[in-house]
């Protein structure tokens, strides 16, 4: 059988959790073993945060689309109500920006639903 040298293909897969690995602080940005798993655990979180963007920002979203319509002394989830009953097809994000950019058109919009 003729001999097999994986010193290339290691080297690859090392240098490749390595570049992953540029800018964590100490050994984990240098040494292999605590690299690779660093590497695992910042991946996961990744993944796990950009869910939870989405959800942050429709918090805010909600924050903002709240504190507009407290200023017509309704709430929230009254708007909301109101804006499906007259069929009036807004995301939160849209709501949002209009509150805070567009007032005169938010202050229609809240007139429409009460």
């Amino acid at each position: 059988m003729t001999r097999v040298k994986r010193g290339n293909v290691a080297r690859k897969r090392r240098k490749k959790i390595l570049k992953l690995a540029k800018g964590f602080k100490g050994s984990q940005s240098s040494l292999f073993r605590t690299a690779k798993q660093q590497v695992l655990k910042a991946l996961k979180f990744s993944y796990v945060d950009r869910k939870k963007k989405k959800r942050n920002y429709r918090r805010l979203w909600i924050i903002r689309i709240n504190a507009a319509v407290h200023s017509h002394n309704i709430t929230y989830s009254q708007f909301i109500r109101g804006l499906k009953k007259s069929q009036i097809a807004l995301n939160r994000k849209m709501l949002a920006q209009l509150a805070i950019l567009d007032y005169e058109v938010f202050n229609t919009l809240v007139t429409l639903v009460l």
